[in-house]
């Protein structure tokens, strides 16, 4: 049985983890958040050790390390700017570490965490769950067996409702956070990068506070793509299903389904990584690099082959109303 620390036990994909580390017949010893709402833990590790504050937090792992314990893996559910520091944490204290996307905000990150790996020992893992999708894999198989030189156009919508309270939150402040683009359609990028290859261009139509649109050639794709959390930018159609999810990937004007399948993804990561087959930190430098490139372009605004939500009118800030 494994040693797990938490960090982040809070968070919104936290349960997820705890659920994979039951599944997988290991344990959670200690737990990190500066929230204390945290009772789900009762339904998984009622006896793990629970810290608000990370000095004695820190301590508290030195103590049971002294006491001939070790932790054997740190898992992160963080806010994203503060994973490279618990990742560093975590090899400091002689774990492997387990990291919820994006693993880091900055390409250069990489680069800092790949050389403390080699001084530790030590092993970063990033959750990369669509990876792991059953139609995912069999659309990359697809791809893989079909013609070489084939370029694919594909539109990627992905719009996620969000309340006010977003915009209070880490979530909403792009330092933090590292925007729309980031925040929720980094592990979108990494799928698309997987199967497609690499970004040869990148432009960036639309980028404020609730959407991000834009259009990437990858060595053998197109794709127009657009991600947002208003409800407002919505398709009718779903709105009066009362759905404020919509997720879809058209791929030659045919939609690729993967809405289902999701549910134990989580736990499917868990297995990998612990039988030695999980996804190094190294293998989404490409999607860190997108969305910074993204983070870092200025929006033309609807020139050239730019998706059609993004003409879905903007709305100011709710906090500027």
């Amino acid at each position: 049985m494994h040693k797990f620390a938490l960090i982040g036990a809070a968070g919104y994909v936290a349960p997820r983890h705890m659920k994979a580390i039951k599944d997988t017949n290991n344990e959670i010893v200690a737990a990190l958040d500066k929230f204390d709402s945290v009772g789900i833990i009762d339904s998984y590790f009622p006896k793990a050790a629970f810290f608000t504050e990370f000095e004695r937090f820190d301590r508290h792992i030195e103590k049971i390390k002294g006491n001939g314990t070790p932790l054997d893996y740190v898992s992160i559910c963080s806010p994203n700017y503060l994973h490279d520091a618990h990742i560093r944490f975590g090899l400091r204290h002689q774990a492997d570490v387990i990291c919820e996307k994006p693993i880091v905000l900055n390409p250069w990150n990489i680069d800092s965490l790949e050389k403390i790996e080699k001084e530790t020992g030590k092993d970063i893992y990033n959750i990369l769950q669509l990876r792991l999708h059953p139609s995912v894999i069999e659309l990359k198989n697809k791809i893989d067996n079909g013609p070489k030189d084939k370029i694919y156009d594909i539109d990627l919508s992905y719009l996620t409702s969000r309340g006010n309270w977003y915009y209070a939150s880490w979530k909403g402040d792009i330092e933090k956070s590292g925007g729309i683009a980031t925040n929720i359609g980094v592990h979108f990028f990494d799928m698309l990068s997987w199967i497609f290859g690499d970004v040869q261009k990148s432009e960036v139509h639309i980028h404020n506070h609730d959407r991000a649109a834009g259009y990437l050639e990858l060595k053998r794709a197109r794709v127009r793509w657009f991600l947002s959390i208003n409800y407002n930018t919505i398709p009718e159609k779903i709105k009066t299903a009362g759905a404020r999810t919509y997720r879809s990937l058209t791929i030659e004007g045919e939609e690729f389904e993967f809405s289902g399948g999701f549910t134990e993804l989580h736990t499917k990561s868990y297995k990998k990584i612990l039988s030695g087959e999980g996804f190094r930190i190294g293998e989404v430098r490409r999607a860190i690099e997108t969305v910074y490139n993204i983070r870092q372009e200025h929006p033309i605004g609807l020139k050239g082959n730019y998706h059609p939500l993004a003409k879905t009118p903007l709305e100011p800030h709710p906090f500027t109303k």
